[in-house]
């Protein structure tokens, strides 16, 4: 009964505090340890222990499961060299200079010092993803930092692994045992990810049952770790190169219902155990400080060891990270200069936000007397864990607005949606087309459902008429009205009694499912018309139609709306310039479409948005984006 009414209590204030962080747009973590350090003082909380094998075994393969998995492989193979440099080189080169800061300060070895260093080296995959979400950043830095938090857990846990051997004696500690130590973690742990990525495909391209491809999932992070550690490899990269390769692989060997049906449990799972973790690191507050007032230094001396320590690892990484970021560019031919570049840089730099497995790591280091001043390196842990998110992941936000860093456009985002949309519907029509089918009907029927779905999204571009819903907004809300007489409809035979309830569950779902669908679409439009006008800008693969008219000017022959609508006494939703003879025509969302009727009768291939502030092009005859 204490450990359901202490799960339950943990699980209800993870919801409330998050919830109210969101309302607040304050960061979650940081209310939440908050939340735990208070909490850890009061009589009667019963605090559970929150020993290093919960974290590193039970929380930790999950976690980063769910982060790999969602991360695009194909943005992890283009940012490796940087990601490594990170995840490999600045571990490393943290975990020495902390140690070599400790050394000073502590009367410790320098293996003892060294492990502290491991331990405080690793930026927190859930902090950083947590912080990237809530500011918004550059996808390639979200990238870089997410890929980053995967992969240098590893790393710091090789590198304590090896220092803990180096001070306890259990074995001869050299630059050549490490690097040996560290290559057989990654090819053990690169190796056994592979083999289970690999494997679980092919038992999901024989599953077809949503709920077993979901259970399926639940176990995927433990069958990779479990082997892996106990091989001496690397069960956090086991995690992560098994995650990236089945999200990668997803498509292929998952049908669609188990693909939602696992993002959506895996959502959940991730938001509970994300918060859940700092809330039970705050809760260890009143434990570990216990511990440093037994330790026989005072608190004075104590704090100023964890304040220099926290300093030598906030400086060491902008250090480190500059002037690699430099060599890389250079390598590569890239402008290091660049004011963008330099900014990313910075934001990189103070995106360092330490998590439970810092924590975690410091808890595993033997007792005393094998760990000298065992107490003051945990309290170390937790002291640069909380001054991380406190400085460094309140004022990222301020960072990134001074330096002008944002996130995606989400403007150019749906530009991109509707282009590769098109661009799928038309293989889909084309597919079409080449079937066997003799009704005509059912052919006019698809095709005009796969061009609606295309519209729906060029629709959500522009302002429109004033006070004038586009044909997607009209059907939406109309739609609405019809679902909610539908539902009660169903809720009036369901009390009735008259139907089996497996009946009416199967038609309330159908139901739900387009609600849902219906409620997504008018989010992103409304939060799409929040944001600024799109900027002209010139992409390096334009086809020859695009390039020729991309610096011309023509005047509009009908500045007022499209030429056949006002001639006509019809409607449009947005209009299109043709760039070649000024003709304004009405996009293909409106119900004449005359901007494609004026390609069609002059072969003119260029148009441009005619809504205010917007500049992109389509060259009708390649069908491309400009």
């Amino acid at each position: 009964m204490d450990l359901a009414v202490t799960v339950v209590a943990l699980v209800a204030a993870v919801i409330v505090i998050a919830g109210t962080a969101r309302r607040l747009g304050a960061p979650a973590p940081l209310l939440l340890i908050v939340a735990g350090i208070v909490a850890s003082y009061l009589p009667f909380i019963s605090v559970p222990d929150l020993s290093p094998e919960v974290v590193l075994v039970g929380l930790l393969p999950p976690l980063l499961y769910a982060a790999a998995v969602r991360t695009s492989l194909v943005d992890f193979r283009a940012n490796t060299s940087a990601i490594l440099a990170l995840s490999v080189g600045l571990v490393l080169f943290t975990a020495a200079g902390v140690g070599l800061v400790t050394w000073w300060l502590l009367p410790v070895p320098f293996a003892v010092a060294f492990a502290l260093g491991a331990v405080v080296a690793p930026p927190d995959a859930v902090a950083a993803s947590a912080v990237a979400r809530r500011i918004g950043l550059p996808r390639r830095v979200v990238t870089i930092l997410e890929g980053e938090s995967l992969v240098n857990d590893a790393t710091a846990l090789v590198a304590l692994r090896t220092a803990i051997l180096g001070f306890t004696g259990a074995g001869a500690v050299s630059f050549g045992v490490m690097t040996f130590d560290f290559g057989r973690a990654v090819v053990v742990g690169v190796g056994v990810g592979v083999l289970v990525a690999f494997l679980i495909g092919l038992v999901r391209r024989h599953l077809d049952d949503a709920v077993l491809d979901t259970s399926l999932s639940f176990v995927v992070p433990y069958v990779a770790y479990l082997p892996a550690e106990h091989l001496q490899g690397s069960g956090v990269l086991a995690v992560v190169v098994a995650g990236l390769l089945l999200g990668h692989k997803s498509p292929v060997v998952q049908t669609a219902s188990s693909r939602l049906s696992e993002r959506i449990n895996w959502t959940s799972v991730q938001f509970l155990l994300e918060h859940l973790v700092f809330l039970l690191l705050g809760l260890q507050m009143r434990r570990i400080v216990g511990d440093v007032a037994q330790s026989g230094l005072g608190w004075w001396r104590v704090a100023g060891i964890s304040l220099a320590i926290f300093m030598a690892m906030a400086l060491l990484r902008p250090l480190y990270i500059f002037p690699v970021r430099w060599l890389e560019h250079r390598l590569r031919r890239v402008d290091s200069g660049d004011r963008r570049a330099l900014a990313h840089n910075a934001i990189i730099s103070w995106a360092a936000m330490r998590g439970v497995v810092t924590l975690a790591a410091a808890l595993s280091l033997p007792p005393d007397p094998q760990t000298p001043y065992r107490s003051i390196l945990v309290w170390v842990a937790m002291f640069v864990t909380v001054a991380s998110l406190l400085v460094q992941g309140t004022t990222l936000p301020l960072l990134a607005r001074v330096l002008h860093v944002r996130g995606p456009d989400p403007r150019e985002d749906a530009l991109q949606e509707a282009t590769i949309l098109q661009a799928s519907v038309a293989a889909g029509i084309a597919a079409l087309e080449s079937c066997d089918q003799s009704d005509p009907g059912v052919i006019e029927t698809l095709r005009s459902r796969a061009e609606n779905r295309t519209n729906i999204v060029w629709e959500r571009l522009g302002q429109g008429r004033e006070g004038a819903e586009t044909p997607s907004e009209t059907y939406r809300r109309m739609r609405l009205i019809m679902l909610q007489a539908e539902r009660a409809e169903l809720l009036r035979i369901r009390d009735a009694g008259v139907v089996d309830q497996e009946v009416l569950t199967h038609v309330m779902d159908q139901l739900d499912i387009e609600e849902s669908m219906l409620d997504r679409i008018e989010d992103r439009t409304s939060d799409l018309r929040d944001e600024p006008m799109l900027p002209p800008e010139r992409t390096e693969d334009e086809c020859e139609h695009l390039a020729a008219h991309h610096d011309r000017f023509v005047a509009p022959t009908s500045p007022h709306g499209c030429e056949e609508c006002l001639r006509d006494g019809t409607t449009w939703v947005h209009l299109r310039l043709c760039l070649d003879c000024g003709h304004v025509g009405c996009c293909d969302s409106s119900p004449q479409r005359h901007a494609t009727a004026h390609f069609q009768e002059s072969a003119h291939p260029v148009m441009r948005s005619f809504e205010p502030g917007e500049s992109w092009r389509w060259c009708f005859v390649d069908e491309q984006l400009g």
